[in-house]
């Protein structure tokens, strides 16, 4: 009897498994994969006829101007310009010139080299007097007069190291020192250094 129940039992699962739902179907990746493609390939031509059609460029070239000929002009000896050059301003600013002589009153200077390593000095000093004249003066020596106004003034140390010092200063009458330094020029009045 154990058995028989068995058999039933076993018939009875083989016929409700039989009448369950439907097994779902798989699908293989190459179908799947033909699938898509076929999806994008309408897309894309989809897309393409929805696109209004463009005039195609042609190759025709630009049209050229014709030009007409240029009528022949005969001169003669005389027809020509005559050309005078006129001479080169060889000094166009008016103060790029030594100051040698000048109508107002005048000063006095001395030179005193405080640069360290003391080197000898170049010294060039520039000046715009109270009546308009302008130059340079030219200094031969330690001491030299020049006239008062508004001076600028450089000077250029040689010597165990080189280098340039420049300074600005208004000169009035009197005696002066242009004190040179390594990083200036100084003008005090002739008092220096006690003043």
């Amino acid at each position: 009897m154990k058995r028989e129940t068995l058999s039933y039992i076993m018939l009875l699962a083989f016929l409700v498994s039989a009448c369950g739902a439907p097994a779902i179907p798989t699908t293989d990746a190459v179908s799947l994969q033909s699938t898509s493609l076929a999806v994008a390939f309408t897309i894309v031509a989809e897309t393409q006829a929805a696109i209004p059609p463009t005039d195609v460029p042609t190759q025709t070239p630009l049209p050229t101007n014709t030009t007409e000929p240029s009528p022949t002009i005969v001169l003669s000896p005389t027809d020509f310009l005559t050309f005078t050059p006129e001479p080169v301003a060889t000094n166009s600013d008016p103060c790029n010139k030594a100051l040698v002589t000048w109508e107002g009153p005048s000063a006095s200077f001395s030179i005193v080299n405080e640069s360290r390593p003391k080197g000898s000095i170049i010294l060039m000093m520039s000046v715009l007097t109270t009546l308009g004249e302008c130059g340079w003066l030219n200094i031969y020596s330690d001491s030299f007069t020049g006239p008062i106004g508004n001076y600028s003034a450089g000077a250029f140390i040689d010597g165990e190291k080189d280098f340039k010092s420049f300074g600005a200063f208004r000169i009035t009458e009197g005696g002066w020192d242009i004190i040179v330094r390594n990083d200036v020029i100084l003008a005090q009045g002739a008092c220096y250094p006690n003043c």
